[in-house]
């Protein structure tokens, strides 16, 4: 596969910032920054790597320029003071080292600054808000995640609506950290000017009720971003690269900004002096769908729509994002839709994309998998992550690097904790020996794939890894001390996986019950002689079929085949409502099945990162699936499921089918048994406990790194 790219990797420009392609790091809040705002070598490690990617510019997110009055996270990158020139500069200094761009969005959070709440201090605001209404975000958070949330710590909320004396601090603030900005070597500073910050608050029409000269039609709305922007501008001079991102709409917000508002404030802001507008997005934040349907967003492209209609009435470049892919995004520069794409999600996942487009081989990207482990930190305090990029915000600690003295291991487990680890440590220097029990690599990746399509493409990416490097890759091989011996390898990595038990259910050995290994047999074709008792013949023998063809292992023509037929009834119960339930609810569900799950658990979706778990919750109601937590005394009966609510009240549905998304523990008996024999033994991914995808990546990082 060779694609050129030629219009994404073609030069920009933005004012007289000349720039190499048309790939920038979008911003975005990453929780790296250290005491009081500070960039340190942690942060310097995280935009090096990027910049070495290739990107052409690299946007920090979220600079505060009241820190910490108007702050958003308590790790925030500040410049409210000169005391922060320098770390800034460091952070620039390794940017130009590498061949990129540095530029800085400037931050002042109004009305959803945490750390003010948390601090006690009033937040900043155009009005009193309104009451909020009422939304679905807390139920979507567990329990025991409520206590670590940010808002846990917030008693009572004051405001501050601003006066005249108020902007014109606001203003300078503003003006004052873009002038620091670039003695600091930053190329450029980007005004946040959207996502219900301060200067959308005052722009959306659902936040802002005044009445005065900051009131009223979208010209004195946006009089506070405009006068920022002349004042930065005089601050700065004319020829230093400035540019705002703005908010297309507001989705889900009836009286929010819509389109026409923004085509008229990207044109004001032209007029005002800015060199190039980002088109972003905002929305309802009482809704958790809207965490993911708007500038995070779940589907493709949300956002081209509206940059589109914003670059037509410019003479200025426009930027824009959201799960747009390198092919489209060439497609769309390249017919002059939008100019430039910032990517965030995928650099994080590889920020040697621009590099690999670059040379032609997009199939060696690693991709993003949408799972949203890296914005949901952001909700705890936490650092940024990525679930299938170990490296990401741990560039030092685990890097790749080789390996002191060359070593011969054995890794039993072909799943993405043993195809990582077979990976890293060939990249280390050492000659591996895979071992894997089945006929395939994936492990429970390829069943994870059939429900969740974006799996698939981490599982590709793996074992095209595994069979482009020199790893001596043996199926069918079941892992003994005996073979072991026989192999006499250095050290072995055990990632063979979780066992999955059936649960204590009454009736959970009816023929109508399926335990997750038995799904995953009859999907994947494999050991079918366990399900004679549960399925026909004619059942066997179509799997069997499309094992020996080759159907059951590709988890796409999976998707498909059972759109068209499925051995389940119409009817089915599902028990256990975390990912792996969820998942398989909203797979069945979408494949005309009436589903319910029913769980003891108090709140659905554990294992699933917070914002892609209120889509999930979301998606699987509005396809008619039927949630219920909390729920005790489970049985299953003759073609029902029968349960107690929390007040007591007996419930019977109705279950041609039932399937039990539970009971996966860790499996430490193979690794056990192998220390026992003598050998230096490493355990990676399920193994030591359920940790799904990312947990089994990055325990192979650190396994790498421990075996040097």
């Amino acid at each position: 596969m060779s694609t050129s790219f030629s219009h994404l990797m073609s030069p920009g420009r933005i004012g007289s910032l000349q720039l190499k392609n048309r790939i920038f790091m979008t911003a975005m809040g990453d929780n790296l920054a250290e005491e009081d705002g500070m960039c340190g070598a942690r942060t310097r490690a995280y935009y090096a790597a990027r910049a070495k990617g290739g990107a052409a510019l690299l946007t920090v997110g979220s600079v505060s320029v009241g820190y910490p009055v108007g702050s958003n996270c308590q790790w925030q990158v500040a410049l409210s003071g000169d005391r922060h020139i320098p770390s800034i500069r460091g952070v620039a200094d390794v940017v130009h080292e590498h061949g990129a761009k540095l530029a800085l969005q400037l931050h002042f959070g109004g009305l959803v600054a945490m750390t003010d709440m948390k601090e006690g201090r009033p937040v900043w605001c155009p009005s009193i808000p309104l009451p909020p209404k009422p939304g679905d975000v807390m139920d979507g958070f567990l329990l025991e995640e409520i206590a670590n949330a940010d808002f846990a710590n917030v008693k009572d909320v004051s405001f501050k609506v601003m006066t005249a004396q108020d902007a014109e601090h606001l203003i300078q603030m503003f003006a004052d950290a873009a002038a620091r900005a670039k003695e600091a070597g930053a190329d450029g500073v980007e005004l946040h000017g959207g996502h219900g910050y301060i200067f959308s608050s005052f722009i959306s029409p659902a936040s802002n009720r005044r009445d005065d000269e900051y009131g009223g039609p979208l010209e004195n709305r946006a009089r506070l971003l405009l006068d920022t922007v002349r004042a930065v501008r005089s601050q700065v001079g004319q020829d230093y690269p400035v540019w705002c991102k703005i908010d297309e709409e507001e989705f889900g917000k009836p009286d929010g900004i819509k389109i026409e508002d923004a085509k008229k404030l990207a044109v004001l802001l032209q007029e005002a002096g800015v060199d190039a507008i980002t088109a972003s997005s905002y929305a309802d934040q009482s809704q958790g769908k809207y965490h993911s349907g708007s500038n995070i967003p779940h589907k493709p492209e949300l956002m081209i729509p509206g940059a589109i209609q914003i670059k037509s009435v410019l003479d200025i470049p426009v930027i824009t994002s959201g799960r747009i892919e390198p092919e489209a995004a060439d497609k769309y520069i390249g017919e002059g839709k939008f100019d430039f794409i910032a990517m965030g999600r995928k650099l994080l996942a590889d920020p040697e994309l621009p590099n690999k487009l670059k040379a032609g081989k997009p199939e060696e990207v690693r991709p993003c998998i949408y799972c949203y482990a890296c914005v949901s930190q952001i909700y705890f305090s936490k650092n940024v992550k990525c679930a299938v990029n170990p490296e990401t915000a741990f560039e030092r600690e685990r890097a790749i690097t080789p390996a002191e003295a060359k070593k011969h291991i054995v890794v039993i487990g072909g799943g993405p904790g043993g195809m990582e680890s077979a990976r890293r440590l060939t990249l280390k220097g050492h000659k591996v020996t895979l071992l894997e029990q089945s006929d395939r690599l994936g492990g429970t990746v390829q069943f994870a794939s059939i429900a969740y399509a974006p799996n698939e493409r981490i599982l590709n990416w793996l074992k095209r890894q595994v069979s482009e490097l020199p790893i001596d890759v043996r199926l069918k091989t079941k892992a003994t001390p005996e073979l072991l011996k026989s192999l006499n390898p250095d050290e072995v990595v055990v990632a063979v996986g979780a066992v999955r038990t059936m649960p204590p259910i009454p009736g959970n050995d009816r023929p109508n019950v399926f335990s997750g290994d038995e799904m995953r047999h009859l999907v994947l074709g494999d050991d079918l002689d366990a399900l004679k008792g549960k399925t026909s013949w004619t059942t066997r023998l179509a799997a069997k079929a499309g094992a020996l063809t080759g159907v059951t292992k590709s988890p796409e023509m999976i998707r498909e085949a059972t759109k068209a037929w499925m051995p389940l009834g119409e009817h089915i119960v599902i028990i256990g409502g975390e990912l792996v339930g969820l998942e398989l609810a909203e797979f069945l569900a979408e494949r005309g099945r009436k589903v319910t799950v029913v769980d003891e658990a108090p709140r659905l979706g554990a294992g699933i990162y917070i914002v892609r778990r209120w889509r999930a919750l979301s998606e699987a109601r509005d396809l008619g699936v039927s949630l219920l937590p909390g729920m005790k005394n489970i049985a299953i009966g003759n073609e029902r499921v029968t349960f107690d609510d929390e007040d007591g009240q007996h419930h019977v549905v109705e279950a041609n089918n039932v399937i039990v998304a539970k009971g996966a523990v860790g499996n430490m008996a193979l690794a056990d048994s192998l220390k026992a024999a003598g050998f230096k033994v490493h355990t990676v991914g399920d193994c030591n406990g359920v940790g799904y995808i990312e947990g089994a990546i990055a325990g192979a990082a650190d396994v790498a790194v421990a075996i040097h």
